[in-house]
């Protein structure tokens, strides 16, 4: 998605430990109109999926899944990070580690807004090495729900995530693929 290349080359900073800082414009500041747009991508992506919900990460990936619900006219769900008072019973979780956090959180779904019946595509901000991912995985396959496959808005290729998902047969389609950090600029794949 060219747009989004050109924001990162534009916004994006590499931090040390090839991190990509992109909060001039999704996971800080939000730009809501390359939200609007990346959400349409992704609906065109999925179009013929028989999407019913969507499921994200709090909170990086909360408006990207949210447009992309909008476009599809589906709900979206976010795996909860923190514990809540309104949120702590019959829940599905999944412990996930944050490589760029370096710490580790339970997510949670309640199993409330969850059917077996669901076909659920998952968004989420990064793909690096694909620990959000797998802990939505963990929780699908513990609702017994069909995941049709992951919406990514940049995708680290360099890094393992997307290549293991992919040969567990995961479908990823990941709108910016960044191929490198190195010398501290973002290159991408074709």
């Amino acid at each position: 998605m060219k747009e989004l290349q050109e924001k990162i080359e534009e916004y994006g900073t590499v931090l040390p430990g090839n991190v990509l800082k992109v909060d001039a414009f999704l996971n800080h500041q939000v730009d809501p109109v390359l939200m609007k747009h990346m959400g349409e991508e992704f609906a065109k992506l999925f179009a013929d999926a028989g999407i019913t919900k969507i499921w994200t990460v709090e909170s990086s990936g909360i408006a990207p899944a949210v447009m992309t619900g909008l476009a599809m006219n589906v709900p979206v769900i976010f795996a909860r990070k923190h514990k809540s008072l309104t949120l702590k019973d019959d829940l599905y979780t999944a412990s996930v580690y944050s490589y760029t956090k370096q710490t580790t959180n339970q997510i949670s779904i309640s199993k409330k807004y969850v059917s077996p019946d669901d076909k659920v595509l998952l968004i989420d901000d990064f793909l690096a090495n694909g620990q959000a991912l797998e802990g939505m995985l963990q929780i699908a396959q513990a609702a017994g729900v069909d995941v049709a496959g992951a919406g990514i808005v940049i995708e680290k290729t360099f890094q393992p995530g997307g290549q293991k998902l992919r040969e567990q047969g995961l479908r990823i389609e990941s709108l910016a693929k960044v191929s490198s950090l190195a010398n501290g600029k973002a290159e991408f794949e074709d």
